[in-house]
């Protein structure tokens, strides 16, 4: 019996519920009508005009109705939305296509659609759905923009239904979202020598395991896909299963892009800064090194490697390059400021052994820092250094970057160290000082009588 008691009491207070919602979704034409019967009835009274009585009555009810009438209708729909691209550069446009789909046997009525986005990505959408039909679907589609890299949610959908009258407007919510990845701007840069790539990089991207006869094989698994005539019957015999010959092992060049995050290193914030810039020059490198055949890997100045799949961390050789280059983008998309001082971090990783080819993004260097990086130089097989230091960043850009200007002391420490240093003023272009770091370095090899590998 008491739980009976419960039930009812639960179910009036649903029913109170839904009544102070409906009444809550009455627009201000619906509010205005309650308003005027209710003061149309009361001067009625106040009168005795019986007809001035019906007429506010009939003010009062009609919202009301409308209102009652439009909580409870059920409709059915779902709701889904596509993006195109999930993945768009800073500055470029991505669509969202949205589809409505009415599951009902009854047609639905007036249908406001609208999407919640991030307000940097534009205004929040809007469309006025005509009665779908039972089974139907309506399909619309907007466009959002952003300047700033990072990851918006966008969702959830959310349904406005309105009556006839538009005396009142109910809103019904999804409960997905998607989410949108601005990553940094991509430069294209042109092909350049640069050193520290393998020995014979072109023509000998394979360095040969056994080349002295058919005890140096060095043998492995049949896998699916192998040419039978690899088959090497000695080891299969030793091993009892399939074994196949593995005369060469490739050999990837390696590239290790560093970017220095530091909030104490940049001035300035915004689309526009140094910072951002430094993001999107480490984005270019790294797409153009996976393009190029490299194994390639993110590092930064906390000493954390991107992916950090695979030996050292680097990526490109056992993962794919679209994947492995998703993946840095994706972590380039939000990376911020750290909270660090130095970059003895990231030179712990380094000094571990030779990375092959080290690109960095350096922010401003003080004496310390600039020995710090210096040193990183060891045991690299090249390395070439982008400074944005808060001196030449605050100028006013230059149409033609200059060699090696702006930088002064920070910059003759990573020169005598071996780096190619660049000093990057405000507006400079990638591809520009892509190029001069291409002839510095080939300047100083004809000094010194050395000769870089493509």
């Amino acid at each position: 019996m008491d739980a009976g008691g419960t039930g009812r009491a639960e179910e009036d207070r649903g029913e109170k519920s839904g009544i102070r919602t409906a009444l809550a979704g009455l627009t201000t034409r619906g509010r205005s009508f309650l308003a005027a019967g209710v003061a149309a009835a009361v001067c009625a009274y106040v009168l005795g005009q019986s007809d001035l009585l019906r007429v506010g009555l009939l003010l009062s009810v009609l919202p009301l109705l409308c209102a009652t009438v439009l909580y409870r209708t059920r409709y059915r729909v779902a709701g889904s939305r596509r993006l195109s691209p999930a993945r768009v550069p800073a500055s470029s446009e991505a669509r969202v296509h949205l589809r409505v789909d009415n599951v009902s046997r009854l047609p639905t009525g007036l249908l406001m659609l609208q999407d919640r986005v991030p307000y940097v990505l534009g205004p929040r959408p809007r469309f006025v759905l005509d009665r779908v039909e039972p089974g139907g679907r309506r399909e619309v589609s907007y466009r959002v923009r952003s300047d700033l890299r990072g990851r918006y949610p966008l969702g959830p959908l959310q349904l406005r239904l309105t009556d006839p009258f538009g005396m009142c407007e109910l809103t019904r919510s999804f409960s997905t979202y998607d989410t949108l990845t601005v990553i940094p701007r991509v430069e294209a840069l042109p092909p350049v020598r640069l050193s520290g790539e393998a020995k014979g990089y072109g023509d000998g991207r394979q360095r040969s395991l056994a080349l002295a006869g058919e005890d140096d094989v060095i043998p492995r698994g049949y896998r699916h896909g192998d040419d039978l005539r690899r088959v090497h019957w000695r080891s299969t015999a030793r091993y009892g299963e399939l074994m196949v010959r593995r005369e060469e092992q490739p050999q990837r060049a390696r590239c290790t892009v560093l970017l220095d995050t530091r909030g104490l290193a940049y001035e300035g914030a915004g689309p526009d800064s140094a910072f951002e810039w430094a993001v999107s020059g480490a984005a270019s490198v790294l797409v153009h090194m996976l393009e190029r055949g490299f194994s390639v890997r993110l590092l930064t100045d906390t000493g954390n490697a991107v992916p950090g799949e695979g030996a050292d961390g680097f990526a490109g050789a056992s993962q794919e390059t679209a994947d492995a280059a998703g993946l840095m983008m994706d972590t380039l998309a939000v990376i911020d400021h750290s909270d660090g001082t130095g970059l003895s971090r990231a030179y712990d990783v380094l000094r571990g052994g030779n990375e092959g080819l080290l690109v960095a993004f350096f922010g401003d260097l003080d004496e310390e820092q600039a020995t710090v990086a210096a040193k990183m130089r060891q045991r690299s097989g090249g390395a070439v250094a982008f400074v944005l230091d808060s001196e030449t960043w605050l100028r006013e850009p230059a149409d033609v970057p200059g060699p090696l200007e702006g930088s002064g002391e920070r910059l003759r420490m990573l020169r005598e160290a071996g780096w190619t240093a660049v000093s990057v003023p405000r507006g400079a272009s990638l591809e520009e000082l892509w190029r001069l770091a291409d002839r510095e370095r080939t300047g100083l090899a004809a000094a010194t009588g050395g000769e870089g590998t493509r």
